[in-house]
């Protein structure tokens, strides 16, 4: 079985990428060499520099092709890109189970005096986790414990209802390209940034964000279902002692929320943790800020990206404060009904604002952005914040 979906990720990736396959197969064979080599204490520290540092490197060569060369990427650059910072996810994943004793650690393998089959099957396991092909271009984190439960009990995990749950996805993925196809012709119909004026701005970044989450709600639901298919989703149960499953779309929390910081935790759900877990839970000072600016640097360093992420912390800073406050003065339901209503409006709109900036990426577009008026929105979170940040300090 783990030769099965190493030989599948294998075919897909050269398949996808074509020779960008190699920017996949040589850091995951390095990560596998310094997770059979090293002690369970040295191990995070050495995979995860060596994986960033590759990451980089890559996204550098992207950065070389759009800015200094002013050419357009490839298309298997851009899936190769997109692959390499799934693997960034599992390989993380595995050194801090092993380092935190989760996983037992293989160290001293190659030390050891033994054939270089016996090495080799050993090490398959991590191979057939780094490059499965059910995770290779998309998918909800799987954990290493998940994936090595899955595949020892492989023969028993048929259950009757994953049919109907397929369909169901398939029928919600089916729903949201309609969807797609309807805001792609609003979008299209309708003036762009650099085109609109005044409120109209507001509208045409509405819109534009909507069409980009839509598109990565059924993105999601299709990852999703494709790790159930394989055996690997959340409908196959959970063993005692193993990390839970966590699907990356939840669109009605996503839809309905009045808080960032819920939204935050909800979108892409399965990142979310892990970056809480990599990142958050170890920063000492300011482990908010350094968790988006590690989850900017991990996502290829585009100027969009770095303000988009940047502001998203503020937000979220700014969120905590105001509905600290809210709870305190605002008692009465009509009032609560009211505060609810503006805060999802001005949440939703706030969102809209950081994904453009994220996903138009250049500094012209951006810039486009900053001077529209959808700077209101963000703009009315920050000085909420400085006014906020000043009287708590007065209060402790």
């Amino acid at each position: 079985m783990y030769l099965f979906l190493l030989a599948g990720g294998g075919a897909l990736a050269w398949a996808a990428m074509g020779s960008f396959a190699l920017l996949v197969f040589i850091p995951a064979l390095c990560s596998v060499i310094l997770i059979y080599s090293l002690g369970p204490q040295e191990v995070h520290r050495w995979t995860f520099f060596f994986q960033m540092s590759w990451q980089t490197l890559c996204h550098l060569g992207l950065h070389y092709t759009e800015y200094y060369l002013q050419e357009p990427p490839s298309m298997r650059l851009c899936i190769t890109l997109s692959s390499l910072m799934l693997l960034t996810q599992r390989v993380t994943s595995l050194s801090l189970d092993i380092c935190e004793g989760k996983v037992e650690a293989a160290s001293g393998g190659i030390r050891n005096r033994s054939s270089l089959f016996e090495h080799l099957y050993k090490a398959l396991p991590y191979f057939s986790y780094l490059l499965f092909f059910p995770a290779l271009l998309g998918g909800p984190l799987c954990s290493f414990q998940r994936f090595q439960a899955r595949v020892q009990g492989s023969s028993s995990l048929c259950p009757r209802h994953s049919f109907w749950a397929l369909t169901w996805r398939g029928l919600q993925i089916l729903g949201l390209e309609c969807l797609k196809v309807v805001m792609r012709g609003v979008v299209s119909a309708g003036a762009g940034l650099a085109d609109c004026q005044q409120l109209q701005c507001i509208c045409v970044m509405w819109s534009t964000a909507g069409l980009f989450k839509l598109t990565y709600y059924s993105h999601w639901l299709l990852d999703d279902s494709l790790l159930c298919a394989a055996g690997f989703g959340s409908e196959f149960g959970q063993s005692p002692g193993e990390e839970g499953y966590i699907p990356d779309a939840d669109i009605w929390t996503l839809e309905t929320t009045h808080r960032i910081s819920l939204f935050t935790r909800k979108w892409n759900q399965s990142t979310a943790r892990w970056l809480r877990r990599l990142i958050f839970q170890h920063g000492r000072a300011w482990p908010l800020l350094q968790t988006f600016a590690f989850s900017a640097w991990w996502h290829g360093l585009h100027p969009g990206q770095v303000f988009g992420f940047l502001c998203w912390a503020v937000m979220v800073e700014a969120d905590y404060l105001i509905h600290t406050f809210a709870n305190l003065f605002i008692r009465s339901w009509p009032m609560q009904l009211v505060y609810r209503t503006v805060t999802w409006a001005h949440t939703q709109l706030i969102i809209a604002y950081v994904m453009l900036a994220v996903e138009v990426r250049s500094l012209s577009s951006l810039w486009l952005l900053c001077n529209s008026y959808n700077s209101v929105f963000p703009m009315v979170y920050c000085i909420l914040l400085f006014l906020l940040a000043k009287r708590k300090y007065k209060f402790n």
